[in-house]
C-alpha cells in the first residue's frame, strides 16, 4: 500500500489505498519498515510523503480497525487500566512472541497504537528532513501523519483538513492533542479537537497548520523543489535542529536551551561546518580586499547559499 521513488537524494513515498487512502496497520507496518531502511541509509537527505490517490492525501485511520480493535477488548478501559494496558504492551516488546499473545487476548489494538507514534516519533527524530504534499482530504490519522513531517505543503482547493474524531465519541490518537498544541498553541488545539469541524486549506496556512498553499498542478513540483533545497543542509544539523525545536521546545526554557547548546557544540565541531564557516570567512574578506559593499555582496550570495548551502555537506 505504499510505493516509493528515488531521484537522486530524495525519496518520495505514496500512500496507495484506494479510493479513500485509509491508513491500516498494514501501511503502517509498511512505514516502519520504510524508516528502519532510511535509518541506515546516508545517501537520502529529505523524504517527500504524498498520496497516489487523486484529491485524498488521507481520508483517516481505518476505523473498522480501530473499532474491531475496541470491540476485542474484554473490559470496558478506564484511564488506570488503559494505562496499565500500555504498561502491559510495552513489557511484551521484550519477550518473544509476546504481541503475539496479547493479539490473541484482545490487546493487538493497543500494539497499532503505539506502533503509529513510534512511526511519528521516528520521523520527528530522523536525519532526513520530511516534507508533506498534501494533495486533498487530510483528516484524524492523516493530519497527525502531516504533522509529524518538517514542511507541510497543501494544494489549494475545496480540500479539507482537521480531526474529526470527536464526532463518533473519541479523540485523536495518532498525536494530535499533543503535535496540535505545539504547532498552534491550545487554544486552537481545543477548538479544532472539540469542534470536530475541519478547516479549509487556506484557514488552515493562516493558522500556521500547514506552511504554504500550492496550485493542486504544481504541489509536487513545488515539494520536489522543497527537498532538493533541504536536502542539501548538513543531516547532523537537522537531526540537532529537530531535537532543539521538537523536543526541547516542549520543555522548561532551561531545558530547551541545554538541548540547543548541545546540537550547537555538536555541529559546529563536525569538519564540514568547520570547512563551511572558513570558506564563508575567506569570502568576506575577498569583500573587505576588493572594496565591494558588504551588503550587496550578501544580498547577491545568500540566495546562492539558501538553494545550496555555502559547501556541499
Amino acid at each position: 500500500m505504499i510505493r516509493t521513488e528515488r531521484d537522486g537524494t530524495i525519496l518520495t513515498v505514496w500512500l496507495d489505498n484506494p479510493p479513500y487512502n485509509f491508513l491500516t496497520s498494514e501501511i503502517m507496518t509498511a512505514l516502519t519498515d520504510l524508516l528502519t531502511s532510511l535509518e541506515r541509509d546516508d545517501s537520502t537527505r529529505a523524504v517527500i510523503l504524498t498520496s497516489a490517490v487523486e484529491e485524498v492525501f488521507v481520508s483517516h485511520y481505518d476505523v473498522a480497525e480501530i473499532l474491531s480493535g475496541a470491540e476485542a477488548s474484554p473490559v470496558t478501559l478506564t484511564r488506570r487500566s488503559a494505562a496499565a494496558a500500555l504498561h502491559t504492551s510495552r513489557a511484551a516488546d521484550r519477550i518473544p512472541g509476546g504481541q503475539a499473545a496479547l493479539a490473541r487476548a484482545g490487546a493487538g489494538g493497543v500494539a497499532d497504537l503505539r506502533r503509529y507514534h513510534e512511526v511519528c516519533r521516528r520521523m520527528r527524530n530522523s536525519d532526513k528532513v520530511f516534507v508533506a504534499a498534501l494533495n486533498g482530504r487530510t483528516l484524524g490519522g492523516g493530519c497527525e501523519l502531516a504533522l509529524s513531517c518538517d514542511i507541510r505543503l497543501m494544494a489549494d482547493g475545496p480540500y479539507e483538513i482537521g480531526q474529526p474524531e470527536i464526532l463518533v465519541g473519541i479523540i485523536p490518537g495518532g498525536g494530535g492533542t499533543q503535535l496540535l498544541t505545539r504547532v498552534l498553541g491550545a487554544a486552537r488545539a481545543m477548538e479544532l479537537c472539540l469542534e470536530g469541524a475541519p478547516i479549509t486549506p487556506a484557514r488552515a496556512r493562516d493558522i500556521g497548520l500547514v506552511h504554504r498553499l500550492v496550485a493542486s498542478a504544481d504541489l509536487m513540483d513545488e515539494a520536489r523543489s522543497t527537498a532538493a533545497r533541504l536536502a542539501r543542509r548538513s543531516p547532523v544539523a537537522v537531526a540537532a535542529l529537530k531535537r532543539a525545536i521538537y523536543e526541547g521546545g516542549s520543555e522548561s526554557l532551561e531545558k530547551g536551551l541545554h538541548i540547543e547548546r548541545t546540537g550547537f557544540l555538536e555541529t559546529s565541531s563536525t569538519a564540514t561546518a568547520q570547512r563551511a564557516m572558513t570558506r564563508y570567512l575567506e569570502e568576506i574578506r575577498e569583500v573587505e580586499t576588493s572594496g565591494q559593499d558588504l551588503a550587496t555582496f550578501v544580498a547577491e550570495r545568500l540566495p546562492r547559499w539558501v538553494e545550496g548551502s555555502v559547501v556541499e555537506f
